[in-house]
């Protein structure tokens, strides 16, 4: 059994924007995971065994379902130039980023990764400029910035490292997912994504395993393992497949403006797992972000029902 890669943008449905809706809530839920696991560990450590036991994940799944072989050797220097972007640096400048600065400042310029994804895709040809795409994005991202509070945010000198960290974080994955979207059409999102992983173990987990070597992991409690379980299984493997085999069908642009959901997931995690409460800005900022998802799809959706109602073997792909 091999793994076939989409080979049409049409008829692609609902199920990616399902997909992407729980790429959200996978990586919404992380940094709670997070926040208990780094009271023990390392923030290199966690990213070390997130990303190598991702990988032992992604390398199972890829054996039992089979796998399309890389066909040149230049593509193996773009997954590689993918991990880098897309999980090594991704990870490492946002732990160590929000370290040195706080949980608003991280959110509040997270907002940016799909307007660098958008102009990346622009500048490499792939999308084309588009007035709903720039409404879109306005509007989920004034959702956001209304919800975070600017007002509230810190960029005191003390923090000033952790947000251009932060800044170069966003880049990063804006880049990864601008770029990624042709070797994910040709070889199927599980044997890319795999590969991505593959080579982030390579680059991460020594530096990190370092830093684990030095930790008394005797020490650590069930509770701690399984949280960091849950980190790699649901915010790792199921948020990078999903996402991943979302950007195979839909346009860069699209997966990236997802990104504004996770704080709406957190939020409405929050009332549960902290005691805080919801508002009426929360309300507010969830209808000017679902305003901005729903501008930025609904044109795709439209041509969707178009080909299903003139094509009904459409639906068969």
């Amino acid at each position: 059994m091999t793994q076939s890669a989409p080979t049409s943008r049409g008829g692609v449905g609902v199920a990616p924007h399902l997909a992407l809706v729980a790429v959200q809530l996978f990586f919404g839920t992380w940094p709670i995971a997070g926040k208990l696991v780094l009271r023990v560990l390392p923030s290199t450590g966690l990213v070390a065994l997130r990303i190598a036991g991702a990988t032992i994940a992604f390398v199972l799944l890829l054996r039992v379902t089979g796998h399309r072989p890389i066909e040149r050797n230049s593509d193996y220097l773009r997954l590689a130039l993918f991990s880098l972007l897309g999980v090594v640096l991704n990870q490492f400048l946002y732990v160590k980023g929000l370290a040195l600065s706080t949980v608003i400042n991280a959110t509040l310029l997270g907002t940016t990764i799909p307007i660098f994804t958008l102009l990346v895709s622009f500048l490499l040809g792939n999308e084309r400029p588009a007035l709903r795409h720039l409404l879109g994005m306005s509007l989920a991202a004034a959702g956001v910035i209304y919800l975070v509070d600017p007002l509230a945010a810190n960029f005191s000198r003390t923090t000033m490292l952790g947000n251009i960290l932060l800044i170069a974080n966003t880049i990063c994955y804006a880049a990864y997912l601008a770029i990624s979207q042709d070797l994910i059409r040709r070889y199927g999102a599980l044997t890319v994504i795999t590969w991505v992983f593959v080579f982030g173990s390579i680059m991460a987990v020594p530096f990190g395993g370092w830093y684990l070597a030095r930790t008394p992991l005797l020490d650590v409690g069930a509770m701690i393992w399984l949280a960091v379980l849950y980190i790699i299984l649901f915010p790792t493997v199921g948020a990078y497949y999903l996402n991943a085999w979302a950007l195979g069908r839909v346009a860069p642009s699209t997966v990236a403006i997802y990104i504004y959901l996770q704080p709406l997931f957190a939020l409405a995690l929050a009332p549960l797992l902290l005691g805080e409460q919801i508002n009426s800005r929360t309300w507010l900022a969830a209808l000017l972000i679902f305003a901005g998802v729903a501008i930025v799809t609904l044109r795709q959706r439209s041509r969707v029902i178009e080909e299903v109602s003139e094509r009904p073997d459409a639906l068969s792909r």
